[in-house]
């Protein structure tokens, strides 16, 4: 009975996780129309790129508290409808930088609204349950990413250049406007159960953001302007060490400070949370680097390019159905194999750029993002699974964000790296090596996680309420 009533809820957030992710799936193939349109230049296409998932990121870590405080309906339905709104001012838009405003908004919206999923799913879904609904959103995400770059192909082939990327901008306002009622209807209301005081700690915040943005500033800023190169390793050590001391003393106040101390603490959430981070950077980022070169270097179509992506959202929608399945077998020594694929995978598109035929290249490209496809698909929801087990009672949405945020941390850096190298003829290889280096970064964390402080293999067991994760003094459910 309690499986069959929350099965609404569940459809819902799926439906705002396919709302978020078709947009970001869809807007790559549209990026070189609407910098021919709107005339925007490399800096502005970065914050059009990147900002969105900056905000989101920064979003993250206050809606997640607000909702383990004071309930997540309202937070989930504000979330889509700002989202939704801001879709409509990108789309409308006459210049780029008014696209960058809404793009950033747009990202706060999915930053409001995804820790209100995971937290949903913690606080409704145990034991297996809670894999399979984790294994559904992931799902979800690989089919918003096959329909979204075909769909957004489509379009622009359709419509044209012109007016083209305008549609793809409003591609998710009908899903928005579907989502909202929908979530007031069946999403519970009131605070979660376990809920707990909370504050938000915005210097905290604050301090986090000013080391990302003195991260992603090098990249998107025009030459000559800022502070010199060698000032911004300075700028986020300081801000760094500023954060340290406030957190510390934030949390000895009694309060929590954004950088939670129960969960960096934990060695499974941390390793977990790295691995997350250096995967979803680079995936996002090889796609963009694929559809850019693409386009304006071999000068293909924008259907003829995102086609070449789609074998890895098959593959990705593929193996997340059946990825609770490997958490179950092998735990987190699949994750680390997996990862391995990844990491073939972009070396493998490395290759086939510098060898293959002009007559077999789409072929060969195709084959080598199914496997990165299918192997990103295989890690997601068992990471996600053994990571977010490690979230103390009353933060299940806390710990949801802290996950994303790293993720999109990793994506905004990541995807303003390779856009600004990819402004060059030659930048497909360089841009590529980052994504390379990224995931193997990932696969190491992965593997850092096989064992415990005192070298206990971790195991993943079936007993009773489903999956669990067994560690030298210190068990909990999955």
């Amino acid at each position: 009975m309690t499986r069959a009533r929350n099965r609404p809820v569940l459809l819902v957030c799926l439906a705002a996780a396919f709302t978020t992710l078709v947009d970001q799936a869809s807007l790559n193939t549209a990026i070189p129309a609407l910098r021919s349109e709107l005339g925007a230049g490399p800096s502005t296409l970065q914050w059009i790129i990147a900002g969105y998932s900056l905000t989101f990121g920064l979003a993250m870590v206050p809606a997640g508290r607000l909702g383990d405080a004071h309930g997540r309906k309202w937070l989930f339905a504000g979330g889509i409808a700002l989202f939704t709104a801001a879709a409509v001012v990108a789309g409308t838009a006459s210049q780029a930088w008014v696209v960058a405003v809404a793009r950033l908004v747009q990202g706060a919206g999915a930053g409001i609204v995804n820790p209100q999923v995971y937290g949903i799913i913690q606080d409704l879904f145990t034991g297996r349950d809670r894999a399979r609904a984790l294994g559904a959103y992931a799902t979800v995400g690989g089919i918003a990413a096959i329909l979204g770059p075909l769909v957004g192909g489509a379009v622009l082939g359709a419509v044209g250049d012109t007016g083209g990327w305008r549609v793809v901008l409003l591609l998710t306002v009908p899903f928005g406007l579907i989502t909202v009622p929908l979530a007031v209807r069946f999403l519970p209301g009131g605070r979660p159960a376990t809920s707990r005081r909370t504050t938000l700690d915005l210097p905290g915040l604050a301090l986090l953001a000013a080391v990302t943005l003195g991260l992603l500033l090098p990249f998107v800023l025009p030459a000559g302007q800022g502070p010199a190169t060698v000032v911004w390793p300075l700028i986020v050590v300081a801000a760094l060490v500023v954060l340290w001391w406030w957190e510390r003393r934030y949390a000895r106040s009694g309060r929590t400070p954004v950088l939670m101390p129960e969960l960096l603490g934990s060695r499974g959430f941390s390793l977990g949370t790295l691995t997350a981070m250096f995967q979803f950077g680079a995936s996002l980022s090889t796609v963009l680097v694929l559809v850019l070169y693409l386009q304006d270097v071999l000068g293909w179509s924008p259907l003829a390019a995102a086609s070449t992506t789609v074998p890895g959202a098959i593959g990705f929608a593929l193996a997340s159905s059946q990825s609770r399945r490997l958490l179950a077998r092998f735990g987190r020594a699949g994750v680390v194999a997996a990862l391995v694929g990844s990491a073939f995978s972009i070396a493998a598109t490395i290759v086939v750029l510098h060898t293959a035929p002009a007559a077999v290249i789409g072929i060969a490209l195709s084959c080598t993002q199914f496997l990165s496809g299918f192997s990103g698909g295989l890690m997601m929801s068992p990471n996600q699974a053994l990571t977010l087990a490690h979230a103390p009672a009353g933060a299940a949405g806390l710990a949801g964000a802290f996950l994303q945020v790293s993720q999109r941390i990793s994506a905004t850096l990541a995807t303003a790296a390779v856009t600004g190298l990819m402004a060059t003829r030659h930048g497909v290889t360089p841009a590529l090596t980052i994504c390379l280096v990224m995931m193997t970064a990932s696969a190491v964390c992965a593997a850092l996680g096989l064992t415990g402080p005192s070298g206990v293999d971790k195991r993943v067991d079936q007993r009773g309420n489903g999956l669990g994760v067994a560690d030298r003094g210190d068990e909990v459910a999955v």
